[in-house]
């Protein structure tokens, strides 16, 4: 999906995309799967924050975040979820900047049994959105309006792609495993506009890690 973001003060404000079994992906229910970009709007002059989580059997809490290396109110950018059953891929302009691996041989739920459907929007999120809620929606500023275009979806049939197919950065999304090129953007991005990772949250997990971190 292609998506400008909104311009000026969108304090308060979430833009979504994401696929949800409810960018979302997502499904229906208690024990629903879900597969999130959110950008959480902020004051005029600060930069969007790129939300990320996977929830699997109703469980969430794997949150990454991250600033951008450009603006996102000034053209429109391809935000793209690779869901395949050995991992979930999230790409900027057709950059990795987070890969969520099927860690379900150590016990950890997957979204892979449910089918989902992708879901967008544009909503208020004051209490918890922009500085933890700090700063509320200045609705004098509305209307908020997002762009979206060119939203693209592609099946893949098969998991297993032969040893000679291309590679994970020229375009074979159902590669196994990041080949170097791809590893080394993860890694660009990651020490450079990664701002919360929840594997590194002692706090909030101070007696042990999730597994899969």
């Amino acid at each position: 999906m292609q998506l400008k973001l909104v311009s000026g003060n969108s304090a308060g404000t979430v833009t979504a995309y994401y696929v949800r079994i409810y960018i979302l992906l997502s499904s229906k229910g208690n024990k629903h799967d879900e597969i999130d970009f959110e950008f959480l709007g902020n004051l005029s002059g600060d930069p969007y924050i790129l939300h990320t989580n996977v929830f699997s059997q109703g469980k969430g809490g794997r949150e990454q975040q991250f600033y951008l290396w450009f603006d996102p109110t000034q053209d429109f950018h391809t935000y793209s979820i690779i869901w395949v059953p050995h991992h979930i891929v999230f790409l900027v302009d057709n950059t990795p900047i987070r890969v969520f691996q099927n860690s379900e041989s150590i016990g950890v739920p997957f979204p892979k049994n449910q089918p989902m459907r992708i879901h967008s929007s544009l909503w208020n999120a004051d209490n918890w959105a922009t500085r933890g809620g700090l700063v509320k929606t200045d609705w004098s500023k509305a209307p908020f309006t997002a762009y979206y275009r060119g939203f693209n979806s592609i099946d893949f049939p098969n998991s297993s792609p032969s040893p000679s197919s291309k590679s994970f950065s020229d375009g074979n999304w159902e590669a196994k495993e990041l080949d170097t090129k791809a590893r080394r953007r993860v890694r660009w991005v990651q020490k450079n506009f990664m701002i919360y990772n929840y594997c590194a949250d002692l706090k909030r997990f101070p007696q042990s890690l999730p597994p899969e971190c």
